[in-house]
């Protein structure tokens, strides 16, 4: 089975698909996730509830990489080069445990600012992603009564 999100922040909303390692289950589990995103060259970053080591860490990813931070306890999603990077390689500020991809285009995260509010929930296989998932468009999907979690720490 496929195991799909929806990373929607601000205006921009993007399809990732998870691997099967520890932890991208972790993630799932702690789903939804609300929180601000901090932006660090071309990778944004945010708190997740979610305490993990080292797994199979990664000093560079890819173009598109989802990201776990163990140091600072986040959710990264890489989409071009950062402070660290030499050349066009995607490089965290240390090693990161992937463990999913950003299924479209993710430099579509380049517009997405600090301070910026985003959500990362459960996505069906079938469920289409909106043309824009922007404020009043009932992106946000999730239950009534369940709300998303909130993690308050970053790096």
């Amino acid at each position: 089975m496929t195991t799909t999100l929806r990373i929607v922040a601000g205006p921009v909303s993007a399809r990732a698909t998870l691997d099967d390692s520890r932890t991208a289950r972790a993630i799932w589990d702690a789903l939804p996730i609300e929180a601000a995103a901090q932006t660090w060259g071309d990778e944004i970053y945010f708190p997740v509830p979610v305490s993990l080591p080292e797994e199979d860490a990664k000093a560079v990813v890819g173009l598109g990489d989802l990201g776990y931070w163990p140091p600072g306890r986040a959710f990264c999603i890489f989409f071009g080069p950062t402070p660290a990077s030499r050349g066009d390689e995607c490089r965290p500020a240390s090693p990161v445990n992937v463990f999913g991809h950003v299924d479209e285009d993710p430099t579509v995260f380049k517009t997405v600012r600090s301070g910026t509010r985003v959500r990362v929930e459960r996505l069906k296989a079938e469920e289409p992603l909106p043309a824009h998932a922007g404020p009043g468009t009932g992106a946000a999907g999730g239950r009534a009564d369940e709300g998303p979690m909130r993690a308050d720490e970053g790096r």
